[in-house]
């Protein structure tokens, strides 16, 4: 989930050095992925009124289940 999250996130961003994605895992087998990007690309991650953002989390979710995973998108 964590390279699918790169790929989708290296397509919105100019500085593609500053990606960084952290993974942990939880109790209940949740996967938390916490996504840092430089700060003038943090508006073309989110979008207006939080619709990229969520795309984004709709499109992980959707691989993580074909993996009976749950998958939890961060952006800090």
């Amino acid at each position: 989930m964590k390279d699918l999250l790169e790929t989708i996130v290296k397509h919105l961003v100019e500085d593609v050095n500053s990606i960084n994605i952290t993974e942990r895992i939880e109790e209940n087998n949740t996967v938390i992925l916490e996504l840092t990007v430089a700060n003038q690309d943090v508006g073309k991650v989110i979008g207006k009124q939080g619709k990229i953002a969520k795309a984004i989390r709709t499109v992980v979710k959707s691989a993580a289940s074909y993996e009976n995973k749950k998958v939890v998108v961060k952006i800090m």
